[in-house]
């Protein structure tokens, strides 16, 4: 990593990104630090911090199910987590979105589009779009077939509509993963088309309330944000917030 990044930075390439994975089986905390202290010396604009995550179907989910390897400790990445959020905080790294930590003025405008539910657009295999409102769409994920769907004049994607309370479900996933947080006052009526006195709100409401006693969340500016216990829990919170269809 150290000589690519300093091949890069000799080249005239200094805005980049790298993306670190904590929580693997087998890497201990310190060595993890060692990650970390290694990214920060190479002065780093932009980090992508991830858990571990087992896929199905991967060599290393065969692995774990046959015993060869144990499978990621919750309590291990929690910590090794909170060691990354401590240890970048030191060295002037913005912690603006959960997986995501810049210098100032780094932030990502790429991956910010997503989480601020802003249009976007993907070309070629794979690739996904969306239209900022209802609509998304992802291309053919095999080449071959994405090519001859083409060739033959043939579309080469799928697509789906969002309901209203599928966009404000994945708006509160999205933002609530963010520095600013979540909303209260015209995001949130303005997707789901609800407003302060639907028996809706109020459960969701309620809900926020709860996690601000557990000192998950706090309120800022009318904006719902994590704390750094409640980062540990995003998913888990942002799930219990959502609306029911």
């Amino acid at each position: 990593m150290a000589c690519n990044h300093a091949d890069a930075q000799d080249a005239g390439i200094t805005n980049l990104s790298i993306d670190l994975i904590y929580g693997v089986p087998g890497m201990s905390t310190a060595r993890w630090q060692q990650n970390i202290e290694t990214a920060v010396s190479l002065q780093v604009p932009h980090l992508s911090c991830y858990a571990l995550t087992v896929e199905e179907k991967t060599a290393l989910h065969h692995f774990i199910r046959k015993g060869k390897v144990q499978p990621p400790s919750d309590s291990l990445q929690a910590e090794q987590f909170l060691l990354l959020m401590d240890l970048l905080a030191t060295q002037r790294y913005e912690h603006y979105e959960i997986s995501n930590f810049a210098l100032p003025g780094m932030r990502s405008r790429h991956n910010s589009s997503y989480w601020q539910g802003k249009p976007y657009y993907g070309f070629g295999p794979s690739a996904h779009s969306f239209n900022g409102a209802f609509t998304r769409w992802w291309n053919i994920p095999n080449n071959a077939l994405y090519i001859s769907q083409l060739m033959a004049g043939q579309p080469a994607f799928e697509s789906e509509q969002l309901s209203p309370v599928m966009r404000i479900n994945e708006t509160i996933m999205t933002l609530l993963r963010t520095i600013e947080g979540l909303p209260l006052d015209s995001t949130l009526p303005q997707i789901a088309g609800i407003d302060a006195h639907t028996d809706a709100w109020q459960e969701f409401a309620g809900t926020a309330q709860e996690f601000i006693k557990k000192e998950w969340l706090v309120m800022q500016n009318n904006h719902l944000v994590l704390t750094t216990t409640g980062k540990l829990y995003a998913d888990h919170i942002a799930s219990s917030l959502f609306l029911e269809e």
